[in-house]
């Protein structure tokens, strides 16, 4: 008998934003990556460890990108996040006092500062402040896929000509994840789902048997199989594809051009992230927190929801009504899926943000656990994994995807724009560059090693098409033109001191304990292949 499979593939990446000078105070740069951990990551480790305590059978793909797993395992994350747990803690205090003849209010704080000293007891003692080895664990029981990824989240369509850029990001991504986790996966998510003409060659070359693409990638190829998306094909390099089930996203985050102006985390009963008390308490209060006279940043204390004020009982049991409609969702699709495919095992993938399970939705974990416990509950789905169809791999239909992606209206267009085309210009160069000198300097040791390797790490880092999507955004834009300009520049600087043979050794190790990603990095990655 023919089964439903449900993948659901969760990806979380993050620029290279890190603020690792412990002598300065808080800044956004750490907010950021302090506010995922806090609404995202510990969460989803919860979910793990409370569906395994309670026997629930499930399978989840799960994306850690390069960036973010070196983010995460900094030996300055643990004592200044817990530094920052502690001084929300402290806010919350005084908020109590704030707000203790308003009882409405008083419970919101109660709750968010409870939430806050569970993250530092779950943090500290549950994870030992190691949430990679935490999510490897879930992998080593079987419960997690970890997935590879592009070495700093590049959008790969942009390198198309460029094959020694192509093979930097996917050699590095695949290097990364192996240092971080022990192996190096059986796929390769591309970065924005980006796909172009002859990935899936580069991808073999490395030992890659399958990645996801945009359901257009499918769809609107010359030789579209019958089984559509719904079942997984292949490339005539026997790359295994996967198409993304095109309504998932939009149905958390709702898509007004497409007829969904509002998703899930729109409900009037889930919490606005949007009100947060460092947007609105006084000057005064604020800089007392935070200790500095910076930007305003989050706090996590946010007391009203999307209509009125937050009620967590009204919020859980939305919860569980979308979690149901998501379930009924997907389970018709397969059902309508499995009557034209016959006795044919069908598919569908659904991959999710990160960010929209708790950043941006608070409830987003909450929905995906309940999801999760639908699935198991009824037994009319299966969840899967990616790899668990790779038996198949040789003998699946040939096609040749579509170049498009996720991004934009389908075709990535907003990470090459007006507000940031100019980027792309640079890195160009700096890439053609970087693959010049490893043709220069083929062999080098020693400190003229270092510089070299110096400088592949620097246009690794302003590959990364998170700098165009935040200029794109607004978001942070002034911070993503300086991380990119200072990648550009650190970069030109290796090439003039090449050029000059002269190398500045105290601007070598400053720059090499500052960008303290891929430390095992070897500027040969952009070499020409014989």
């Amino acid at each position: 008998m023919a089964s439903k499979n449900l993948i659901l593939v969760l990806q979380a990446e993050q620029a290279f934003i890190h603020n690792f000078n412990t002598k300065e105070n808080f800044a956004y740069e750490d907010s950021i990556l302090f506010s995922a951990i806090s609404n995202s990551y510990l969460p989803l480790l919860n979910m793990l460890r409370s569906l395994e305590g309670d026997g629930v059978p499930f399978k989840l793909g799960l994306v850690l990108s390069a960036p973010l797993c070196t983010l995460l395992a900094h030996k300055s994350t643990k004592k200044k996040y817990l530094a920052w747990l502690d001084s929300m803690a402290k806010l919350g205090e005084e908020e109590q006092e704030r707000n203790k003849g308003n009882e409405a209010i008083l419970r919101n704080v109660d709750c968010c500062l409870r939430n806050i000293r569970k993250c530092r007891e779950d943090f500290l003692e549950t994870y030992s402040g190691n949430l990679i080895q935490a999510f490897k664990d879930f992998a080593d029981k079987g419960f997690l896929e970890l997935i590879p990824t592009a070495a700093t989240y590049s959008y790969l369509p942009h390198y198309r000509d460029l094959k020694e850029a192509l093979n930097a990001q996917v050699e590095v991504g695949l290097h990364s994840h192996r240092s971080f986790f022990g192996e190096n996966g059986e796929g390769f998510f591309l970065p924005y789902l980006g796909w172009t003409e002859k990935l899936d060659e580069v991808l073999r070359s490395y030992g890659v048997n399958y990645t996801i693409v945009d359901t257009r990638s499918v769809l609107f190829s010359k030789d579209t199989p019958e089984t559509g998306i719904y079942s997984p094909v292949r490339t005539k390099k026997s790359l295994v594809i996967f198409a993304r089930d095109f309504d998932t996203p939009d149905d958390i985050r709702g898509n007004a051009a497409d007829g969904q102006p509002q998703g899930y985390m729109s409900a009037p009963a889930y919490r606005c992230e949007l009100r947060d008390i460092g947007y609105e308490l006084h000057d005064t209060k604020f800089m007392d927190f935070m200790e500095t006279d910076s930007s305003r940043l989050q706090t996590g204390y946010k007391y009203w929801a999307n209509e009125g004020i937050y009620d967590e009982e009204a919020a859980s049991a939305q919860v569980r009504l979308d979690a149901e409609d998501f379930y009924r969702k997907k389970l018709e699709k397969l059902e309508k899926a499995g009557q034209l495919l016959g006795d044919k095992d069908n598919v569908l993938t659904c991959v999710i943000p990160a960010s929209l399970i708790g950043d941006s939705w608070h409830e987003g974990v909450a929905w995906l656990e309940q999801v999760i416990r639908l699935v198991a509950a009824e037994g009319k789905i299966h969840l899967s994994f990616c790899k668990d169809f790779m038996d198949k791999q040789f003998n699946l239909p040939k096609i040749t995807p579509y170049p498009c992606s996720a991004e934009g209206s389908g075709y990535g267009e907003n990470l090459l724009d007006s507000s940031n085309s100019w980027m792309t210009d640079c890195i160009r160069i700096a890439s053609e560059r970087m693959i010049d000198l490893t043709e220069r300097f083929p062999t080098e040791t020693g400190i003229k090693a270092r510089i070299l390797n110096l400088g592949a790490k620097e246009v690794l880092l302003a590959q990364s098409a998170e700098w165009q999507k935040m200029i794109y955004e607004g978001k942070l834009p002034e911070y993503a033109d300086r991380a990119f300009c200072s990648c550009i520049k650190n970069f030109n600087m290796v090439f003039d001191s090449l050029a000059s043979n002269t190398v500045n050794t105290e601007w070598l190790c400053r720059m090499e304990k500052e960008d303290s990603i891929f430390p095992w990095l070897s500027y040969k990655v952009f070499s020409k292949k014989r």
